[in-house]
């Protein structure tokens, strides 16, 4: 019998890549991409496989408690790996309760009704909660995040995946729900929405706009090329130990202005122009609250106990990622015109 995987949040920037991943990978799986289609969610992400035999879009919001019960009682999933979120820190500042309700809530009723459905048949069961490493705090100048690490989040945001992974513990404490956890650091790549840093100063870089850059830009993050996040959730859905923690990083530690004058610098030669010209468009602007000073993971567990290492370097990744942009000039035009959400009308009427 086919194993039947429902994935969360599959149209957005991590979630295609491990939805096209899954499809392509493993036929013997069917893949149900349950999707809000929100601002960052976007069905041009998946044009490649959407006509595939092991592939199902499903049109529905996480935080519908009847539609989800429904869902679950009419497909019977066997997995869920769980991406739905809202991630952007920014946004989570200005509507707390927006990340609140998809985040927490929208968690425990995919929880509940996993639950509903498997209770004391957990055998061959997982549900996999993708999380992030903000739910850690902040750093100083030295030291990682491990797997032991305590939480200790700085933003609404934050908060919100903290308490989603708390109740997914307590899911599998309580209930003996089968359940992993990752905690990953910030992912790039293709297909990434331009609100975030490196797309939207690409973007802006083509443009010749402005690249706004918070406080003095010595904010520092571990980056990991979202293809290799793909593949390392691939590798802990499939080894991972039940009830376990795996951090996921890059083992890329930058400075936000290290990392601007890096992508100037790869911009320029792309783009013909001349060396420096970009980074003439650096703004310094005002810190946003709450502004975590460093993030760095520690990702010896899971290449220690899985195997897993990143692919590429993050000078090699971000080159792949600004030829991509550069490439799908339209995709990017799509997203901040919303031409996408035309497609998503004709598509799915």
């Amino acid at each position: 019998m086919q194993e039947k995987i429902l994935i969360t949040g599959g149209a957005g920037f991590i979630g295609s890549h491990v939805v096209r991943r899954f499809v392509n990978q493993y036929p013997n799986y069917h893949i149900y991409n349950l999707d809000a289609l929100t601002y960052a969610g976007n069905l041009e992400n998946l044009r490649d496989i959407e006509n595939a035999s092991n592939y199902t879009f499903v049109f529905g919001d996480i935080t519908d408690e009847v539609f989800i019960n429904d869902l679950f009682a009419k497909y019977q999933f066997d997995s869920v790996i769980h991406l739905a979120a809202e991630s952007h820190v920014d946004r989570s500042i200005a509507e707390p309760l927006t990340f609140t309700k998809t985040n927490i809530l929208g968690t425990m009723i995919l929880l509940n009704a996993f639950k509903k459905l498997w209770q004391d048949k957990w055998e061959d069961k997982r549900f996999y909660h993708v999380s992030t490493d903000e739910v850690y705090g902040s750093l100083e100048e030295t030291g990682q995040f491990t797997e032991k690490t305590s939480y200790a989040p700085n933003s609404p945001y934050a908060a919100s995946k903290a308490s989603s992974d708390h109740f997914v513990r307590a899911y599998g404490e309580t209930y003996g729900m089968p359940y992993v956890i990752s905690n990953c650091s910030n992912n790039y790549g293709p297909n990434h929405f331009p609100e975030k840093l490196i797309p939207l100063f690409i973007n802006n870089i083509i443009n010749e706009k402005a690249l706004p850059l918070y406080g003095d830009g010595n904010y520092t993050r571990d980056w990991l090329y979202v293809i290799d996040h793909a593949i390392a959730i691939d590798v802990v859905y499939h080894n991972g130990v039940n009830h376990e923690t795996y951090n996921i990083g890059g083992f890329n530690e930058w400075k936000n202005i290290d990392l601007v004058k890096l992508l100037c610098q790869q911009m320029d030669e792309k783009l013909g122009r001349k060396v420096g010209e970009s980074e003439k468009l650096i703004t310094f602007v005002k810190n946003r609250p709450g502004h975590d000073l460093r993030y760095a993971i520690d990702a010896s567990k899971i290449n220690k106990e899985l195997g897993w290492t990143p692919s590429v370097t993050f000078e090699e990744g971000l080159s792949q990622t600004i030829d991509w942009y550069l490439e799908n000039k339209k995709w990017m035009d799509n997203i901040t015109n919303g031409a996408y959400q035309e497609y998503y009308k004709e598509q799915y009427k």
